[in-house]
């Protein structure tokens, strides 16, 4: 009989000892949930700056803030769905709604940050109306911004063009001077700039190219543009608590002083 309850006491034992471990293990998986370092990738200007400043205003969370540049508006995705990094901060919704739909891909916003107005620039001309006959005009040639480029041209009366978020140049119904639209890599649209007769650029790629939206663009978006400039991660980390830390971080009050006194309204806060 007490060889029987000394066996019953020790299986009670090594099944109490399992039963810790199998709560320290669930108890670790929040824990398992966050991380002490966010690697974020992102455009050079404004982006990457934007960044650099909220670095210090995570490291008071608790974070560190990995940024890796990008000079593409591809590879940023790319990465992200590859779990290379664990956020992106470039592109706006309708770009990464576009990407989602070509590549099947699940990738989701969880902060707005800030609006980059396209500009319409020139070497040659200092006025819309001495474009000639033919010009050719340079435009980014992924879906969105194409679009956007096109909507500007035709807010300023250069052409016409149908309704509808995801136009082409197909979709031009008006050209009365036979403007020559061609379709550039955006990157690449501040390089052939001399080669053009005007080109539709990204504040971004603008502001590389040391060209001041406010000052040097002879015709630029509205203010009330839809397309805001985001952090994007993937659809299963975006209630982590470092993403969570990530969101608050880029909307906080410094990021919106820093925004509006260091590019004075060639970028907006969209928050």
């Amino acid at each position: 009989m007490k060889r029987v309850l000394t066996v019953i006491l020790s299986l009670i034992f090594i099944l109490a000892l399992v039963g810790c471990g199998t709560q320290k293990n669930e108890g670790s998986t929040s824990k398992s949930e966050d991380k002490t370092t966010i690697k974020i990738g992102a455009s050079p200007q404004p982006h990457k700056e934007i960044l650099e400043k909220v670095k210090p205003i995570l490291k008071k969370a608790g974070y560190d803030l990995e940024i890796v540049e990008f000079t593409d508006y591809v590879t940023p995705n790319k990465a992200l769905e590859s779990g290379e990094i664990d956020a992106n901060f470039f592109q706006h919704t309708p770009f990464l709604e576009e990407f989602n739909k070509k590549n099947k891909t699940n990738l989701v916003s969880v902060a707005k940050v800030h609006i980059e107005p396209l500009g319409f620039y020139s070497s040659k001309i200092k006025s819309l109306s001495e474009l000639k006959d033919g010009a050719q005009i340079a435009i980014p040639n992924d879906a969105t911004n194409g679009a956007r480029a096109l909507k500007l041209l035709a807010k300023e009366g250069l052409i016409k063009v149908k309704d509808g978020d995801t136009i082409s140049k197909l979709d031009i119904t008006e050209n009365k001077k036979n403007l020559n639209i061609q379709e550039v890599d955006a990157p690449q649209l501040p390089r052939i700039l001399a080669d053009v007769d005007g080109a539709v650029i990204n504040t971004n790629y603008a502001l590389e190219a040391n060209l001041n939206p406010t000052k040097d663009a002879i015709a630029i978006e509205s203010k009330d543009s839809p397309y805001a400039n985001i952090i994007a991660v993937r659809n299963e980390d975006k209630d982590k608590p470092y993403i969570k830390a990530l969101a608050k971080a880029v909307n906080d009050e410094q990021i919106r002083k820093f925004i509006n006194e260091n590019y004075k309204g060639s970028i907006i806060p969209a928050f």
